[in-house]
């Protein structure tokens, strides 16, 4: 499979992280960065709280474990 043929990027997805960059830089741009945290507070506080901690620590035992292995 050609992955420029394909859309498979693999690791290095660069529209992915384009994509992010935008977002975060639409975000700042707006200024509703405390409107954003608030939200994030209730949520975190709401019945999806514990989901919401339960993917952090996921991708934080993910970044762990890799650091164990490559180093940080």
């Amino acid at each position: 499979m050609d992955p420029k043929t394909s859309g498979v990027q693999g690791e290095g997805n660069y529209d992915a992280t384009h994509n992010y960059n935008d977002g975060v830089k639409k975000s700042v741009e707006k200024g509703n960065a405390e409107e954003l945290a608030e939200k994030a507070k209730k949520a975190l506080e709401g019945p999806e709280g514990d989901a919401l901690r339960a993917a952090e620590e996921g991708q934080t035992g993910r970044r762990r474990r890799a650091e164990e292995v490559t180093g940080p």
